[in-house]
């Protein structure tokens, strides 16, 4: 199933997503959808972030070749930080480079888990009884700001920093999809989630360890290699770019780059 989040000219809904046409629904993917009989056309409405989570959770160098590439050890157990919730944004929304430290914006593909109910301390064998879906995520970076602090907080949560969707998708196996990341058609990252260090029920598991994860929460799993900082010249966003993540059975996620005024 496909689960959207859009408006037309009223407040943000869900629905689900056949081919070209779009069910409203009443209620929500949490406490359960009803499918409405009326159908409109998908390109008709405003596509929003699939999801607005209470938590944004990520793990970094969770792929074998972008840590060797970074040139660093594989992590013993998930290196886990947080993007603020405000950095969020949506299929076809702007990522807007700042006033500062605009020079070094960096992308990165990722999948994203949706949690489905609360959980906490679940077992692995488990976690699939908690995750809702996948969807694809940009991890937007400012590598200014982040090698030059110990925290990754701040480089990583300016607002528009973390594109979203455009769908939810329940039945994938998320440890083994094709996803690609393009600026202006032109192929920067292409691997398979397969090259993740820690798979996806192993980062639930861990991650709930620690904190308790509430239906609509976002775990965004690591990106692969071809990232810019370490392409030789570096490669970062510019005005006027376009940014496409791809995601096998998900979709694609563009998002044009433009400078804050």
């Amino acid at each position: 199933m496909k689960i959207v989040r859009y408006k037309t000219d009223m407040v943000p809904q869900y629905g689900i997503v056949e081919g070209e046409q779009l069910f409203p629904c009443f209620g929500d993917p949490f406490t359960g959808l009803t499918k409405q009989k009326k159908t409109l056309d998908l390109r008709s409405v405003k596509l929003l972030s699939p999801v607005s989570p209470p938590n944004i959770v990520c793990v970094g160098l969770n792929y074998r070749k972008h840590a060797e590439e970074a040139g660093v050890n594989l992590p013993s157990k998930p290196l886990v930080f947080l993007k603020a919730t405000t950095s969020i944004c949506g299929p076809g929304d702007s990522i807007v480079l700042p006033f500062h430290d605009s020079e070094k914006i960096d992308y990165e593909v990722e999948l994203a888990i949706v949690i489905g109910k609360r959980a906490k301390g679940v077992p692995k064998e488990k976690v699939p009884e908690v995750i809702l879906g996948y969807t694809i995520a940009n991890d937007i970076s400012d590598r200014e700001a982040q090698f030059q602090e110990s925290q990754w907080a701040r480089g990583k949560s300016y607002d528009t920093f973390c594109p979203l969707g455009p769908t939810i998708v329940t039945d994938l196996n998320g440890d083994n999809l094709d996803l690609a990341c393009k600026i202006d058609g032109k192929v920067m990252q292409a691997s398979n989630s397969s090259d993740m260090i820690f798979s996806t029920c192993q980062l639930v598991s861990y991650i709930s360890e620690c904190m308790t994860l509430l239906p609509g929460t976002v775990i965004l799993t690591g990106t692969p290699e071809g990232v810019g900082f370490v392409r030789k010249p570096p490669v970062f966003l510019k005005e006027g770019q376009r940014v496409e993540c791809e995601i096998k059975g998900i979709g694609i996620l563009s998002n044009p780059v433009v400078r804050q005024r």
